[in-house]
């Protein structure tokens, strides 16, 4: 298992490395492809000159699948242990029953 450290990047260090990046603050991922290339006359108009970065699609040519997994390994290799069940946070009927459980004699707070 990596340390942590070892795993946190600044923006201009991932941007020239390929690989998937998560920002635990605004829950992005960002996934840095060098594999594609782009004919640079494209760019040569005057609109783009300086422009640091161009939108290319709205559209997300991504494996969900593959990422989802690569995001659940990471998960596991950081806690040491297996990834959480997709459902495993929802609540069930039974969760609800406990927590509805009060002493008897107890009123619900909106009860007088």
């Amino acid at each position: 298992m990596a340390a942590p450290r070892e795993n946190v990047y600044e923006v201009e260090e991932m941007l020239v490395q390929p690989g998937t990046y998560f920002n635990p603050q605004s829950e992005v991922v960002v996934i840095v492809d060098d594999s594609a290339s782009i004919d640079q006359e494209v760019f040569s108009v005057e609109g783009y000159e300086g422009a640091e970065w161009v939108r290319v699609s709205d559209e997300v040519p991504v494996d969900e699948d593959a990422r989802d997994r690569a995001l659940e390994s990471f998960e596991a290799s950081s806690q040491g242990s297996e990834p959480l069940a997709p459902d495993a946070l929802e609540e069930t009927d039974d969760d609800l029953e406990e927590e509805e459980e009060r002493p008897v004699g107890v009123p619900l707070e909106d009860e007088e």
